[in-house]
């Protein structure tokens, strides 16, 4: 009988060992290799530095773009912030998602590179309040004039150029209000320049006017930095307002490009990272922000992109040449060049006219 009654019973704390000895592996190994979903700009989460952080947390990073602020916004107010861990906002929408609580305050006792960030930066009002702070600087640059110097034997001189009849389907437009900007600055709205994000109903009636007489150069809108390659590289456009991060691609492909910031100047951004309120891996988020922002890490994502890092101490790791590409050697003239993207307080009446000029025939 005794034998009858032990059996089942070392059984069952057999199988309840096995139980629990299963469930502690499964824990370890979620541990082990969680993933860090980041929503950003095309070219923030390139192998080439992202694998080192992936080894070094022994974690997964995935990544998905986005090709406007107003895309992010509308992810983030749509439901879909719990999707994302990270994200790399601009300076025209950093506030809003600040204000809209949909970044997590950072604990910068975690994050010791941030003060060797840029102090210009830093002390920007754009990621910060109620005494904390909701963004690491990341990178910053302009929007230029690319070209195509087998067509342009000189650099354009103007935005303005873009609307030469000579152009006609040979250039391509941002599905982003900086082509909207870029309009208001042809028409001189762009002083002082952050007048640019701030233009009453008459002004951009006006932007909006100016930007159907473009719309037969326009072969096609594009979204991606992708895009934009592809039509210079299949020569479907000769021109087009575009990022250094496509500069950077084509002159690697062996493609004729030329990059430009013509005499009205030109927009730029500041992009900064931040930790989604909705995270559930905000420790490992953290990690990400630190291993980003150490000057190692920004020289390797300068080499891809062709931005500027926030981290001046990227600089010892590049060669001359190199610190003088990014204007590290003078920043403060290269600046001067640049009117950054600000918070747009009728951002809605800009996608509205945006919009309607996409509409029409």
């Amino acid at each position: 009988m005794k034998c009858r009654f032990r059996s089942p019973r070392l059984s069952l704390r057999f199988v309840f060992a096995l139980l629990v000895a299963a469930s502690a592996l499964l824990v370890s190994c979620s541990k082990r290799t969680p993933t860090l979903n980041l929503l950003v700009w095309e070219g923030y989460a390139d192998p080439s530095f992202v694998r080192g952080f992936e080894e070094q947390c022994k974690c997964t990073v995935k990544a998905s773009y986005m090709g406007s602020s107003d895309e992010l916004m509308a992810k983030l107010r749509g439901g879909s912030a719990k999707n994302y861990d990270v994200i790399s906002p601009s300076s025209d929408v950093a506030t809003s998602i600040v204000e809209a609580g949909l970044a997590a305050p950072l604990d910068l006792t975690q994050i010791p590179s941030y003060n060797q960030t840029s102090q210009q930066l830093r002390e920007l009002p754009l990621v910060k309040a109620n005494g904390q702070v909701y963004g690491v600087p990341f990178m910053w640059g302009p929007n230029p004039l690319l070209y195509d110097t087998t067509y342009f034997k000189e650099a354009p001189q103007s935005w303005s150029e873009l609307w030469d009849p000579k152009l006609r389907e040979k250039i391509s437009a941002w599905d982003d209000l900086s082509t909207v900007y870029m309009a208001a600055q042809v028409l001189g709205y762009d002083k002082p320049p952050s007048h640019l994000y701030n233009l009453s109903d008459e002004e951009l009636e006006k932007v909006r006017a100016k930007l159907l007489e473009l719309k037969p150069n326009i072969r096609k809108l594009w979204t991606t930095g992708g895009e934009l390659t592809n039509l210079f590289q299949n020569h479907e456009v000769v021109a087009a307002m575009g990022w250094p991060l496509m500069t950077n691609q084509l002159r690697k492909l062996g493609f004729p490009i030329g990059e430009t910031s013509p005499k009205e100047n030109t927009t730029g951004w500041i992009d900064h990272l931040m930790i989604t309120s909705a995270s559930e891996n905000k420790e490992l988020a953290t990690r990400f922000l630190e291993y980003m922002i150490e000057a190692k890490t920004q020289k390797m994502v300068s080499d891809v992109t062709g931005y500027t890092p926030a981290n001046p101490g990227a600089a010892q790791y590049m060669s001359a040449e190199q610190r003088k590409g990014l204007h590290l050697d003078d920043v403060e003239a290269y600046q001067k060049h640049i009117y950054f993207w600000e918070n747009v307080p009728r951002r809605a009446k800009y996608n509205e006219i945006w919009n309607q000029v996409k509409a029409a025939q």
